[in-house]
């Protein structure tokens, strides 16, 4: 059997076959299901693939989800004539690693006309001294990169790197696609060759299952095969593919953009007062393993910024919430998260603190900071009432609505409103009666 891991021609057979995902991998462009966009005639990546010395010389990185065939389509590049593929992964290759491929392909180039793939995986998770070290070789041509990463490349690989590469982001296979994929393997003499047949209920469940994952359904496939084979079946049911399929995979990765996305949406759906979608985004949070504490902390940032004085209790829900979470662990917590998620998400909405606040900044930091009026100065330390410091000022508890006529913001600013509260909510309470205090404080003011 040909092994496509190795360089430049076949390997000797095994004993034990090759995973049924690594025996489906496309041979040709024609063969590979999704990426239609760019895969489209005279497309760079096509060109790629074709071969010929210019399209050769192009380093390209590969960016998107797993299972949508990064990977397949660097063996598909490699391929081509007069080309030797080496592969490389980030997680066990050194700087050493590099630079020796670096040299072995500058001879391959000039004593053999031979040009070398070098696919590097999980470039995310090479540090910027080991991208560095691959600069040379593809500025200089020496080999033609093809980079695959599952995190955005603009946060995970050095700039250099970035402009000396063309980035191509590969969409999520689409249902259809998986289904496709599915058939192929169930008939492919490089696959199952027909030894087995699959009920429409039992193939429904494996591509919804599979996440868009293109090896995940493949390799839950070959293992449905083997629990209905290990039965004397070559009938597929929907129990073979619950045995080789226990749960949906879980698109999110914990530092890269996925995990940006995901908590950006969680935090938006509270925001619109969208408790589903909230909850929704959450769950992926919870089954993916995001450490509960920094949901409960995006939680209570949510209470005051996005509801505020609209409801004053939802901070302390919240709050509440961070500190059960740290008392009593998961898995119990996350019903104490969906409760504050639930209460923030249906509470009413006002992010005018926040927006005082804001402004506030806005002018202490344009320069707008003029002298506490003397009145409100300290007063308790010797010599403090010889400067006149808290003289005239006027105790609010003496009042007789405890609030009194005096000015509290700095000359130069003591017309300043910074809150304005809205209509909604607690708030609208909130607004008349902050009304009511400003015309005994300023009753100069044009209310």
């Amino acid at each position: 059997m040909e092994d496509l891991f190795s360089s430049g021609g076949s390997a000797p057979a095994s004993k034990a076959p090759a995973p049924l995902a690594v025996r489906m991998r496309p041979r040709t462009a024609d063969e590979v299901v999704g990426q239609s966009r760019l895969l489209s005639p005279g497309s760079a990546l096509r060109r790629l693939m074709e071969g010929g010395d210019r399209a050769s010389s192009t380093s390209v990185i590969l960016y998107g989800p797993p299972g949508t065939g990064k990977t397949t389509l660097a063996h598909v590049i490699a391929r081509a004539p007069g080309r030797q593929f080496v592969e490389l992964s980030a997680i066990t290759a050194g700087v050493k690693d590099v630079r020796r491929v670096m040299d072995e392909a500058l001879t391959q180039r000039d004593l053999h006309g031979t040009r070398t793939i070098l696919f590097l995986d999980e470039i995310h998770r090479f540090t910027k001294a080991q991208q560095d070290a691959l600069l040379p070789g593809v500025e200089n041509g020496w080999v033609t990169l093809v980079a695959a990463t599952t995190e955005n490349p603009s946060f995970s690989v050095i700039a250099p790197l970035l402009s000396r590469s063309l980035l191509l982001t590969l969409s999520p296979l689409t249902n259809d696609d998986v289904a496709a994929l599915v058939d192929r393997a169930l008939s492919d003499e490089r696959g199952l060759g027909g030894a087995f047949s699959i009920s429409p209920e039992a193939k429904a469940d494996l591509v919804e299952l599979s996440g868009q994952d293109a090896r995940r359904a493949l390799t839950s496939l070959e293992a449905a095969a083997d629990v209905a084979s290990a039965e004397g079946r070559a009938d597929i049911g929907r129990d073979d593919v619950a045995q080789a399929l226990q749960k949906a995979v879980v698109r999110y990765d914990k530092d890269g953009d996925q995990h940006y996305d995901v908590v950006s949406a969680f935090i938006k759906s509270m925001r619109g007062s969208d408790p589903d979608a909230a909850l929704h985004y959450l769950a992926r949070m919870i089954e993916a393993g995001e450490d509960p504490r920094f949901i409960a902390r995006r939680i209570v940032i949510a209470a005051s910024e996005e509801v505020s004085m609209a409801d004053p209790m939802a901070l302390q829900v919240a709050v509440s919430a961070a500190q059960a979470v740290q008392l009593i662990g998961m898995p119990e917590a996350q019903i104490v998260l969906a409760q504050a998620v639930v209460h923030i998400a249906t509470a009413p909405k006002s992010n005018r603190s926040y927006m005082g606040l804001s402004a506030a900044l806005a002018d202490v930091r344009a320069g707008k900071a003029g002298l506490v009026p003397a009145h409100l100065r300290d007063s308790h330390y010797p010599g403090a009432k010889g400067l006149g410091h808290g003289k005239g000022y006027v105790y609010p508890h003496d009042e007789p609505t405890s609030v009194a006529r005096q000015q509290y913001l700095p000359e130069g600013i003591e017309t300043a409103r910074y809150y304005e509260p809205g209509q909604t909510g607690a708030e609208r309470e909130v607004a008349a009666r902050l009304e009511r205090i400003r015309r005994i404080q300023r009753p100069d003011e044009v209310s």
